[in-house]
């Protein structure tokens, strides 16, 4: 009986410490080296199926929904964690029913993806393009205060509105426009999007619009020329599209204290910013926020 009773404890004790190594080995792999199990695939391949080939084609291939194999994927994921990705697909898909699957459904979404990116051969190369003589540009048709009170004001603020408010929360009833009253589609898009969503597209909008506060010829609200070859102005312009790809990938974690973190990133990029152009002392009863000397 002891000999038995210290055998199960040798192959308990083993598979914990197996169990446990691949973990660990996991949790430091990138997607790109990844681990997985024959086993793990093939329940993978099941799920697959049933909850995602819909959007991502029947060979991960990329349908309604961005493939999750070759070039392409790998470009995003590849030097991103395993455990990353593991927690991108249990947070936020499938995309009509986001966060009902569990970690294990997930990691084994994962096995099926690393297997089927390990055994697809290799893309075959793009066929070239020939570059275009040239393409159009366009003066700014926004003031510096008009781009940021109409995208980067708006965003910032649902970012910061998750310190407070939990984008999971159930909302009320969707909305429903009256009969006898004007079309609100402010309230009726935010019925149509989850509260997860508009915080994931405020942050992509932050990320892909600071750099329009680089573009020659815009003007500050007070005619002076945005400072886009100064070298500050470029440091904090990068700030903020840093601080949007932060908090994008914040948001991706369905996690209200992890956002509310990244929070504090956006607004020090923002801070930064307004202290040197910005807040100008000396106004008048005019002109009490200076406005006149902003952007100098």
């Amino acid at each position: 009986m002891i000999k038995q009773s210290n055998r199960c404890f040798v192959i308990a004790t083993t598979l914990l410490l197996t169990t446990s190594t691949v973990i660990q080995a996991r949790q430091a792999r990138t997607v790109s080296g990844g681990v997985y199990t024959d086993a793990e695939a093939r329940r993978g391949q099941q799920i697959y199926g049933e909850r995602c080939a819909a959007c991502h084609g029947p060979a991960l291939q990329g349908q309604l929904a961005p493939p999750l194999t070759g070039a392409a994927f790998m470009s995003v994921w590849g030097s991103e964690l395993l455990s990353a990705l593991v927690s991108k697909i249990q947070k936020t898909m499938p995309a009509n029913n986001p966060g009902t699957l569990t970690d294990q459904q997930a990691t084994d979404l994962v096995a099926l993806i690393l297997q089927t990116g390990k055994s697809s051969p290799a893309a075959a190369p793009a066929a070239a393009i020939a570059p275009v003589a040239s393409h159009p540009t366009y003066p700014p048709a926004a003031n510096l205060g008009q781009l940021m009170r109409g995208i980067l004001f708006p965003s910032s603020n649902m970012i910061f509105n998750v310190q407070t408010h939990d984008p999971g929360e159930k909302t009320g009833p969707k909305y429903e426009p009256p009969a006898n009253a004007g079309f609100s589609w402010v309230d009726w898009g935010a019925g149509i999007y989850s509260g997860w969503e508009l915080v994931d597209y405020a942050a992509v909008s932050i990320a892909d619009s600071a750099p329009l506060l680089l573009t020659p010829g815009r003007r500050c609200e007070n005619g002076r020329p945005v400072p886009v070859e100064r070298a500050d102005w470029v440091t904090f312009t990068t700030e903020l599209v840093d601080a949007g790809k932060a908090a994008y990938k914040a948001s991706q974690t369905r996690n209200q204290e992890a956002v509310s973190e990244v929070s504090n990133q956006l607004a020090d990029a923002c801070l930064h910013c307004h202290e040197v152009y910005r807040d100008k002392p000396g106004g008048t009863t005019a002109d009490p926020s200076n406005k006149a000397a902003r952007c100098f």
